[in-house]
């Protein structure tokens, strides 16, 4: 991959990055949004301090380390990426109250559209943003979305030092374990 350099991030800000989603996935993950590396890349969490993808294996959704790049192959193992927020910024304190609740409110339509068994809010404070659900804590929540049940899960963004690579990991097993399960 040709490096990036800050001017090439800079011209990405606001860009819209596509979703990886198909109809009936078992587990459709969703971010707070795109940031500048995932929208001058078009993949997503591409920053490399982003622990999503070697999060993904490490709980047994995948059964190898992806790279950004292999997104799509998401879609085989019944698993999908969308935002809360579609446009890209630095950081997510850009966005702002409105821009969590209205996308909150779309992603009610995606969900609906799309028929996931789970939704995996990928960030509990965006989902309380999103929803209103200012109490929600790591973990299943009682409303369903959509028709999707709902997990909050920790936000793998390499600032978020509350969870290691590890103890997400096994976040993101217990929601395996009860989608496969259910």
């Amino acid at each position: 991959m040709t490096r990036l350099t800050q001017a090439d991030l800079e011209a990405a800000r606001d860009r819209l990055v596509p979703d990886v989603v198909a109809s009936g996935l078992r587990v459709l993950f969703c971010g707070i949004n795109p940031g500048l590396m995932t929208a001058a890349t078009g993949h997503h969490f591409a920053r490399p301090g982003n622990r999503f993808w070697p999060v993904l294996h490490l709980s047994g959704f995948t059964p190898r380390q992806l790279k950004p790049s292999e997104q799509q192959e998401l879609l085989s193992y019944g698993l999908g990426i969308t935002n809360v927020v579609a446009r890209a910024t630095a950081r997510a304190d850009e966005l702002s109250a409105e821009e969590y609740r209205e996308g909150g409110r779309l992603l009610e339509e995606r969900v609906t559209l799309l028929r996931p068994t789970w939704l995996a809010v990928v960030g509990v404070t965006a989902y309380r943003s999103a929803f209103g659900e200012t109490k929600a804590q790591i973990g299943p929540q009682e409303r369903t979305i959509g028709g999707a049940r709902v997990w909050a899960l920790p936000n793998p963004s390499g600032l978020n030092a509350h969870w290691t690579a590890a103890t997400m990991a096994e976040e993101y097993a217990r929601l395996r374990e009860t989608a496969t399960d259910a």
